[in-house]
């Protein structure tokens, strides 16, 4: 698995993939990133010092993702990015927090003292297949309830029980954020499908979405280098 690389095109950044404990939530239907979760505090710094070494501080920018939200991440581990950011000069910082934790993102910006986007992954703005099917556990009915915490949402598309109409309203929610993360679905070990069809559609309708400064579009899982 890699944990480090560089994302060199629109908003760039040095980006980190982290071992952390177990995620609060872990109920997603179509996710099995939990698997690199772990119990044991001492095994998870280990891995995450030796990764957070690798960071060079060379676009004054750094993401750090790991299978749950940032609040699952160590104490210790929280602490060691915090002198990476200190030593290494980094301006802003990319997190990802799962919508239980929306009213505790300012312990987070307190801690390091820097700008931070906090991205969060909602999957679909439709309230029914995001809590239904995907059982996402952010329970929120307009796009406005995540502009009041978030910056940056992550949203999802190819999967099976998805439709064209529901892609194209969330293609125009997330230009209501300064910034957007569109993740074509891959199959996993889970029970959810993607759709091939769909998917098609999609990359011959949003290809332009490569060239928007304020969207990650994300082919592969693996296109942020990392995984």
């Amino acid at each position: 698995m890699n944990r480090y690389s560089k994302i060199i095109n629109k908003i760039k950044r040095e980006i980190v993939l982290l071992k952390a404990r177990p995620c609060k939530w872990g109920r997603c239907t179509f996710c099995d990133y939990i698997e690199d979760n772990d119990r044991d505090d001492k095994r998870i710094d280990e891995v995450n010092f030796e990764v957070l070494k690798n960071v060079s501080g060379e676009f004054g920018v750094l993401e750090v993702i790991d299978s749950a939200s940032v609040f699952e991440l160590t104490e210790n581990t929280l602490r060691e990015i915090k002198k990476v950011v200190e030593e290494k000069n980094i301006k802003r910082l990319f997190f990802e927090s799962h919508w239980i934790y929306r009213n505790r993102l300012d312990e987070i910006r307190s801690f390091f003292k820097v700008p931070i986007t906090f991205k969060i992954g909602v999957e679909t703005f439709d309230n029914d297949f995001r809590e239904g099917v995907l059982k996402k556990g952010a329970n929120f009915k307009d796009y406005r309830e995540v502009q009041k915490y978030f910056d940056s949402p992550c949203v999802m598309v190819g999967i099976k029980g998805q439709t064209k109409e529901m892609i194209d309203k969330d293609m125009e929610i997330i230009k209501n954020f300064s910034h957007a993360t569109v993740n074509i679905f891959m199959n996993n070990s889970t029970e959810i499908k993607r759709d091939e069809e769909l998917v098609k559609w999609f990359v011959e309708k949003y290809r332009y979405l490569e060239d928007d400064p304020h969207v990650d579009i994300l082919f592969e899982i693996t296109d942020f280098g990392v995984g």
